[in-house]
C-alpha cells in the first residue's frame, strides 16, 4: 500500500478557508455549527438529567403536584429543544447548499477557462476528478464538514459538562473508561481507514459498471451491439465486474465485521467495570438509586463524547484532505496570461502569424510533435496544411490558436509574442471548426450564434446557406428556433454527421473572426457536399487570414500556398501545382488519393 497522502493545505488552512467561504457566502452557516451544538448538547443534557430527577422525586416521596411538575418541564424542554433543532436545521440546510454551490461555480469555471495546456495534462485530470467529488452531493466534504465542525463542537461541550458531572467518582474509573473510549476509537478508525484507503478501488469498479451499463443502454451504441452481436460479450463483462464488487463487498464486511467485535467487546468491559464501581459505591451507602441512574448514564455518555471527538476528529481530516483538492485545483497555476497584458496590435493591415524555431512537446512525450518550424503566413493568405496522420497538422494549429506555447521558439502575432497578449482577447481573433468539436442541445440559431439574447437571426441565415445547411433548416417544423439533439428536449432534430458538420462552420463564419482556422471542416461530407463548401471557400475566408487542414488533396488548390508536414517538420511548401511538379511526398500522396477516381485504372 501507498504511503499516505500527504495534502497541499492542512486541516486547520482548509478549516479556516471554509469558514472564510462560508462568512462572504452566507454568514450564518459557521454561526448556526455554534447554535445547533449548543442545542444538541443541551437536549442530551436533558435527556441525562429527566430519569434520575423524577427517580429523585419518587425516593423522597414529593407531591404528585411537584412530580408531575417535573415531569412536564423536562417534557416541555426536549419538546423545545427538539423543535427548536429541527427549525435551525431546515433553515440552515440552503445556505450550506449554496456555500457548496459558489464552489461548484468556481469549479466549473476553472475548468471552462484554464489554460488548454492545464486540460492536457493527465495530473490536472485526476485533480479535477478529485475536485469534482468534494462537492458531488449533500453529504460530500463542502457540504458535510458544517455537520462534521458541529458534531465536534457538540462533542467538546458534551464531555466538559459531563466531565464536571463526573469528577466526584474514583479516577481510576474515569481513566478505565476513557482508555476503552479510545481503544474502541482505534478500532473503529481502522475499519474507516481501510474503506477510505481502498475506496479508489471500489471507485474504479464502478466506474466500469457504470462505462458498461451506459454503453449497453446508449442509442449511438445501439446498432454495433445490434449488427455484431455485442450484447452477450457486454453481460459478460459487467458480471465479472459484478463479481469484483461482490467480493470487495465481502472483504469490507469482514473487516468491519472484525472492528465491530472489538468494540462490542470493549463496550461490555467497559460497563462491567462501570456496574462494579457504582454498585459497590450504591451499597456502600455512598449513592442513592438516582444517583446511581445519573452516573451510570453519564458514564455511558462519556464514553460518547470522547469517542465523537476521536471520530469527529478524524472525519474532519479526512474532509479537509478533500477540500485541499479543491483548493489545489481552483489555485492550479495558469502559464497563460489572462489579465492585463499588451493591447492587440492595429488589425487594419491584416492580421500576420509567425512562427520562429517553434518546437513543442506534449508532458510526458519522449519527442518533440513539432520541431524548429519556422513559417509566416501573410495577412489574408489562405493556407493548406496537409500531411499523414501525426505529422502534427492539429498541434500546429493549435500553437498558432494560442492553445498551447512552444517548448522552444516564439509565436508571433503581427510581430508581437503572444505570451504578451490577455490570452482570451487573442481567442477573440479566431473563427475555428475543431476535429473534437463541442455541440450542446440548444436551438439552431443559438447553436450557430453561441448566444441566447441579442442573435441577429439575418446573420445566422447567411452563415448556414455559407455553410450548405439553410436547405435542411428550412425543413425542420420551427426552423431556426427547431432544437437540435435529444438529451434535453425530447423534439429536437438529430443531425447527421455532415450536417452538424455544417453547422459547426456556421457557428464559426458567425463569430466572424479575422483568423479563419478548419480542421478536417469536410471529413463527414459526401463529395458534392464538399465540392459545394470548396466553391464558397473564397467567399468564406475574403479578407481573412486563414488555415486550412485537411486528408483530402484536392481541397488544396483553393489555397494560395500549401504546407506538407512530415515528422513534425515542414517537407515540402509551395502551389499545388508546384509540388506535384516537385515529385515529393505530396505528389505520391496525391496520386494515391487520385487514382481511385479514374475510371479503368487498376489498383
Amino acid at each position: 500500500m501507498k504511503g499516505k497522502e500527504k495534502p497541499k493545505y492542512g486541516t486547520f488552512s482548509c478549516l479556516g478557508w471554509m469558514l472564510g467561504r462560508a462568512w462572504r457566502t452566507r454568514k450564518r452557516v459557521p454561526l448556526v455549527c455554534l447554535l445547533l451544538a449548543a442545542l444538541y448538547t443541551a437536549q442530551s443534557l436533558a435527556q441525562l438529567l429527566i430519569a434520575p430527577n423524577i427517580l429523585a422525586k419518587v425516593e423522597t416521596a414529593a407531591p404528585l403536584g411537584e412530580l408531575l411538575g417535573a415531569v412536564g418541564f423536562f417534557t416541555l424542554a426536549l419538546l423545545v429543544l427538539a423543535g427548536a433543532i429541527a427549525y435551525v436545521e431546515a433553515g440552515v440546510m440552503y445556505a450550506r447548499i449554496d456555500v457548496r454551490t459558489s464552489l461548484i461555480m468556481d469549479i466549473t469555471d476553472k475548468s471552462c477557462t484554464t489554460s488548454y495546456q492545464n486540460v492536457l495534462d493527465p495530473a490536472v485530470t485526476v485533480l479535477k476528478e478529485k475536485a469534482q467529488d468534494a462537492h458531488e452531493g449533500n453529504h460530500s466534504a463542502t457540504e458535510h464538514i458544517w455537520t462534521t465542525l458541529t458534531d465536534l463542537l457538540k462533542n467538546l461541550m458534551g464531555f466538559l459538562i459531563y466531565l464536571l458531572l463526573l469528577q466526584n467518582l474514583d479516577l481510576r474509573l474515569m481513566a478505565v473508561v476513557t482508555a476503552t473510549a479510545v481503544l474502541s476509537f482505534l478500532a473503529t478508525l481502522r475499519v474507516q481507514n481501510w474503506v477510505y484507503a481502498h475506496e479508489p478501488e471500489l471507485t474504479a469498479i464502478l466506474k466500469k459498471k457504470n462505462y458498461i451499463t451506459k454503453k449497453e443502454q446508449s442509442v449511438k451504441a445501439a446498432k454495433d451491439i445490434r449488427i455484431f452481436g455485442l450484447g452477450a460479450w457486454l453481460d459478460g463483462v459487467l458480471a465479472g465486474i459484478l463479481r469484483q464488487c461482490g467480493e470487495f463487498f465481502e472483504r469490507k464486511e469482514r473487516v468491519r465485521f472484525l472492528g465491530n467485535l472489538a468494540d462490542v467487546a470493549l463496550t461490555l468491559a467497559r460497563n462491567g467495570l462501570a456496574y462494579f464501581f457504582l454498585i459497590r459505591m450504591a451499597l456502600a451507602g455512598e449513592l442513592s438509586a438516582s444517583r446511581f441512574l445519573l452516573y451510570f448514564t453519564a458514564v455511558t455518555g462519556f464514553t460518547a463524547w470522547v469517542t465523537g471527538i476521536l471520530e469527529q476528529c478524524a472525519t474532519l481530516r479526512r474532509e479537509c484532505l478533500d477540500i485541499s483538492r479543491v483548493r489545489e485545483y481552483l489555485d492550479l497555476p495558469e502559464p497563460f496570461r489572462f489579465e492585463g497584458g499588451r493591447p492587440i496590435p492595429d488589425l487594419s493591415r491584416g492580421c500576420e502569424l509567425r512562427l520562429e524555431h517553434v518546437s513543442y512537446r506534449y508532458p510526458g512525450a519522449e519527442r518533440d510533435t513539432i520541431r524548429d518550424i519556422n513559417l509566416t503566413i501573410r495577412p489574408g493568405e489562405k493556407l493548406a496544411i496537409v500531411g499523414l496522420n501525426g505529422a502534427g497538422k492539429t498541434t500546429l494549429v493549435k500553437l498558432l490558436c494560442g492553445f498551447l506555447d512552444p517548448t522552444e521558439g516564439r509565436v508571433l502575432f503581427n510581430g508581437v509574442d503572444i505570451r504578451e497578449f490577455n490570452r482570451r482577447e487573442y481567442y477573440k481573433l479566431f473563427s475555428a471548426v475543431f476535429q473534437d468539436y463541442s455541440d450542446l442541445d440548444v436551438t439552431v440559431a443559438e447553436s450557430v450564434a453561441q448566444a441566447v439574447d441579442g442573435i441577429d437571426r439575418e446573420k445566422v441565415a447567411r452563415c448556414l446557406e455559407q455553410a450548405g445547411l439553410t436547405e435542411a433548416v428550412e425543413k425542420l417544423p420551427k426552423g431556426l428556433d427547431a432544437h437540435v439533439g435529444r438529451k434535453v428536449y425530447l423534439d429536437g432534430v438529430l443531425f447527421s454527421g455532415g450536417q452538424t458538420q455544417r453547422l459547426m462552420l456556421a457557428r464559426a463564419l458567425y463569430k466572424d473572426g479575422p483568423v479563419l482556422v478548419l480542421d478536417e471542416p469536410t471529413a463527414a461530407l459526401d463529395p458534392l457536399a464538399e465540392n459545394d463548401i470548396y466553391h464558397k471557400y473564397n467567399d468564406m475566408t475574403a479578407g481573412k487570414t486563414s488555415a486550412f487542414i485537411s486528408h483530402r488533396l484536392a481541397s488544396t488548390r483553393f489555397c494560395d500556398r500549401i504546407l506538407f508536414l512530415a515528422d513534425g517538420r515542414i517537407a515540402e511548401e509551395g502551389t499545388h501545382e508546384s509540388l506535384l511538379a516537385l515529385g515529393g511526398g505530396y505528389a505520391d500522396l496525391f496520386e494515391v488519393q487520385s487514382r481511385y477516381y479514374r475510371e479503368g485504372r487498376e489498383f
